[in-house]
């Protein structure tokens, strides 16, 4: 017999977007240009080497946040240690509002996610640059 799944994506991203902040692609834009300011790409490597990035965002595949932001993680990541604003994209800004909730849950402050994700940033003008994986030797 399947499973009855008793709260769907709809309500895990109306609880999200409840509790975190979304900024729009152009105030994520302008906030990117501060040094207190870290974007965090959550997006799969295919889809950025596919699309681009955003210069100097940090690249955490949503299967590691959890552990990359925990500093007692054996895989805890440094910049999650900073005193920095992290606003968090994924493609579209819905696996984006639930891994800034995830982090704000875990006590990672402030945080946001950009709405619409990186097609906002684009279409907004944001700043992209290619991105190619390394090669292995």
């Amino acid at each position: 017999m399947p499973q009855t799944i008793t709260r769907g994506i709809k309500a895990l991203l109306d609880e999200a977007n409840a509790e975190i902040e979304t900024l729009s692609a152009a105030d994520a834009i302008e906030a990117a240009k501060r040094d207190d300011v870290v974007i965090i790409d959550i997006r799969d490597p295919r889809e950025i080497e596919r699309e681009g990035r955003i210069p100097g965002a940090f690249s955490c595949t949503r299967g590691m946040l959890e552990f990359w932001i925990d500093p007692q993680s054996p895989y805890a990541k440094p910049i999650f240690q900073q005193d920095k604003t992290f606003i968090f994209h994924c493609a579209g800004g819905l696996r984006s509002a639930l891994a800034a909730k995830t982090a704000q849950d875990m006590g990672l402050k402030p945080v946001a996610h950009i709405g619409g994700g990186f097609a906002a940033w684009r279409e907004a003008g944001g700043p992209i640059e290619a991105w190619a994986p390394k090669k292995k030797d």
